[in-house]
């Protein structure tokens, strides 16, 4: 007890103990004030688009370069920070595996598998062919230089997610192609490493491995891939039974889950002495990232990610980063920052123009991207600085690569500003569609066709479309080709960039007969027809893209599509083009004008141009701007004197009971219905008095109170129309429509198009179905959900 007593009593004692709480102390203010400092200077870099990184890193290298703060930041505080860091990215690293899609390894995502690939590949052997060069570490080491080419080769990819989405280009679709190809790029280079490190032992100059311990290795990581593939999910599952959403996750579950989740992760570490790094990150692809408690992992981690780690981590770098000992004064020193940057974007970047143009993507896509995927991350400076502290490099070299890793992201903004520049350029500022075509201006069209079968129905499109001689209408006949290998292997360049020459004797053979015929026609029979032929050859999957561009370029007012579906003479449709149908689809999504799909059911049966033949046309108008559409485009067809169109008018029955009734009826009294209500009467009064009120153009009413009504009303027109000309749907009030959405086949078509093309409607009723244009870009800005590539 006295010695106790003299313990406790003795004031040296209660010196060291006072001395210890004042730097706990003095180290929690160092924390919270950098903390504050990185949400201020955030705020203040807000308006350059800069990342969170910039004013974490900005604030990191200022306050642990401060002579004061270095002095009185002791090694204890500075080691414990070092733990922080480590676990942080352990971390980090699990969270990276676990928001990585295992399944990513069965289905390939075929387009970005190759720009990731070929950016990783070309920067790999740039930087191994450079590095050696520039003496990186202390003795020449192939194995080193192997490892610091894979780190300078990777991808940060969940800094460039951020970056993205904090730029608001996350839903268009370089967005999602960039976020899923620097997630490839990150995942291979990470597993070559693992592999290099299953193989070379970097605590040992990065000496061979015995066999023995590298069979070991595997064997564990086997093992540990195995429980976390199976055993961990069934725990998962277990625990997110026994804790419904909604309430709070029992206390033993949550401890449980998560020891099972350290014991899986440190099962290699412990026993074959793995990377813990690596390991968390192998048993994070494996594990379910559905359920509560990955959801819970992940969000709770990120969090603790963006309020803590990724300031503190950047406080760290900046005292292991010693910028008194950086050669400055050495010319080598920037020439190294100047080559390592190189490496990084010139590889990137032109592995990404090499694949691009395999792609056919547009040389300013591939270069964004390529400058994009070079970017460096937190797992890249950690392992920089792990090789300082092993003294594999010197500090003036290791801070060399962590000035190239900041200076990789700091044009990030710039780069997505040049993609949203150029986005909002091609995204028309204004209506490319019929409804707002000045009368005084020609209009133009896009008439797509797959061949030979939409010869008859296309003349007669043209002809009763042409409407008044003057101004003339302008058509683009355009076909539409697969590039298969068969095809490809047919196409001679010319001497000019885009002189291309198809020798495929069918393909010559079928573009001749349809010009030809269609040649005949415009001689014979119309003089205010100009009839241009274009041809699209390329694969399914950019098809669409070429299609777009060619209106975009021609500045048309309506792109018509055929079915991709063909009419047999048994009535029955085949499949020859189902293809087809995905292009369709992304045509109506990304078109810069109006879009109109033709199903052909005896449309080009009869030739309409002699005067002899005359078509029973109805247009379906209940309400909306797609409809506004397609009674636009009834006008000019109501000028053909072969034509006997009817206008039929779906009205809402108000008058009834219903609970439909009293649902309108309420919503009546708000602004966006009220305004799309007066813009269908006025649109639809201008059109009744030029047209039907002079007797060109019959006219009937329904009134109905329903969807069902709806359906029966318009089977019961079967049989008595050629032709009908509806709207997609693009309606506020679908209370006439309501329902039918859950039983279409073709939703492309909208709901009343599905079911006037459906097989049990008609065999001689050929429909038409217009889209009005969609405005995607504006003036003040451009929506997130914008193409360009």
């Amino acid at each position: 007890m006295d010695t106790e007593d003299r313990t406790t009593n003795d004031p040296r004692c209660t010196q060291v103990t006072v001395m210890k709480v004042a730097n706990i102390a003095f180290n929690m203010l160092i924390f919270i004030i950098t903390l504050a400092l990185c949400s201020v200077l955030h705020m203040l870099l807000r308006p350059y688009s800069q990342p969170r990184i910039i004013s974490e890193a900005i604030v990191g290298f200022f306050l642990s370069n401060l002579p004061f703060l270095r002095k009185n930041f002791n090694d204890d505080a500075n080691t414990a920070l070092g733990y922080v860091a480590e676990f942080g990215m352990i971390c980090h690293m699990f969270v990276i595996g676990l928001e990585i899609d295992p399944n990513i390894f069965v289905r390939i995502p075929i387009r970005e598998a190759k720009v990731a690939c070929t950016g990783l590949l070309i920067t790999f052997l740039l930087s191994l062919f450079i590095t050696p060069m520039l003496h990186l570490s202390y003795e020449p080491s192939i194995a080193f230089d192997v490892t610091i080419s894979l780190v300078l080769s990777g991808t940060a990819s969940p800094l460039l997610t951020r970056i993205i989405n904090d730029l608001k280009i996350g839903k268009s679709d370089i967005g999602r192609f960039l976020i899923s190809t620097a997630v490839i790029s990150d995942l291979i280079s990470i597993i070559m490493l693992t592999l290099g490190y299953i193989v070379f032992d970097p605590l040992d100059d990065f000496a061979f491995r015995k066999v023995r311990d590298i069979l070991l290795i595997l064997a564990v990581l086997v093992i540990q891939t195995i429980l976390a593939a199976k055993c961990i999910p069934f725990l998962m599952t277990w625990v997110d039974s026994h804790n419904p959403q909604g309430k709070l996750m029992k206390g033993p579950h949550l401890i449980v889950s998560i020891a099972s989740l350290v014991f899986v992760c440190s099962l290699s570490p412990w026993i074959a002495h793995f990377n813990m790094m690596l390991s968390t990150f192998l048993a994070g692809i494996v594990m379910p990232r559905d359920g509560r408690l990955s959801k819970l992992l992940t969000g709770k981690v990120k969090y603790f990610f963006g309020l803590l780690f990724f300031p503190v981590f950047m406080v760290w770098v900046g005292f292991q980063v010693d910028f008194s000992e950086f050669e400055s004064h050495n010319l080598f020193t920037w020439a190294s920052i100047a080559f390592l940057f190189a490496i990084i974007v010139g590889g990137k970047v032109f592995g990404s123009i090499i694949s691009g143009i395999m792609l056919g993507f547009h040389w300013q896509d591939s270069v964004a991207v390529g400058l994009l995927l070079g970017i460096k991350g937190h797992f890249h400076i950690f392992m920089t600085l792990l090789a300082e502290q092993r003294n594999i490099s010197s500090s003036s070299n290791s801070s060399a690569i962590v000035l190239v890793c900041f200076l990789t992201f700091i044009y990030a903004p710039m780069v997505v500003k040049s993609i949203i520049r150029r986005a909002r350029k091609r995204s028309p500022t204004q209506r490319m569609a019929l409804q707002w075509l000045n009368p005084s201006n020609e209009l133009r069209i896009v008439l797509c066709i797959h061949g030979l079968e939409n010869i008859q129905s296309t003349i007669n499109f043209m002809e009763i479309s042409q409407g008044p001689e003057e101004p003339q209408m302008t058509v683009y006949v355009n076909d539409l080709i697969e590039l298969t290998e068969t095809v490809a292997s047919t196409v001679a360049r010319g001497e000019g960039v885009d002189a291309m020459t198809i020798t495929d004797a069918g393909v010559i053979e079928m573009r001749e007969n349809i010009t030809n015929t269609i040649q005949a026609y415009v001689n014979d029979h119309c003089e205010g027809i100009d009839v241009q032929r274009t041809l699209t050859l390329c694969p399914m999957a950019t098809m669409h893209h070429e299609i777009c561009t060619l209106a975009e370029d021609m500045l048309v007012s309506l792109i018509i599509l055929p079915f991709h579906k063909n009419q047999q003479p048994d009535g029955k449709f085949n499949a020859n083009h189902l293809a087809f149908r995905s292009v369709n689809r992304k045509v109506l999504r990304y078109a810069p004008c109006s879009v109109g799909v033709l199903v052909d059911r005896g449309l080009g049966s009869n030739q309409l141009t002699g005067g002899t033949q005359s078509i029973k046309t109805a247009i379906i108008f209940i309400a909306g701007k797609d409809d506004r559409e397609a009674l636009a485009y009834a006008g000019r067809v109501a000028r053909h004197s072969g034509v006997k169109l009817t206008v039929i008018r779906f009205v809402l029955d108000t008058s009834g009971s219903n609970t439909s009734s009293r649902i309108t009826r309420s919503r009546a009294n708000t602004v966006e219905y009220e305004e799309e209500m007066k813009e269908d009467d006025e649109y639809f009064a201008e059109f009744y008095d030029r047209h039907v009120a002079t007797g060109h153009v019959a006219y009937m009413e329904k009134y109905l109170l329903n969807s069902g009504e709806t359906y029966s009303t318009i089977k019961s027109l079967e049989g008595e129309y050629s032709l009908f000309i509806v709207g997609r749907g693009e309606r506020v009030n679908s209370t006439l429509t309501a329902g039918m959405n859950d039983w279409e086949v073709c939703p492309e078509l909208g709901p009343i198009g599905d079911i006037l093309s459906a097989p049990d409607f008609s065999t001689t009723a050929s429909v038409l179905i217009i889209q009005q244009h969609k405005l995607r870009g504006k003036l003040q800005g451009l929506h997130e959900e914008f193409s360009i590539m």
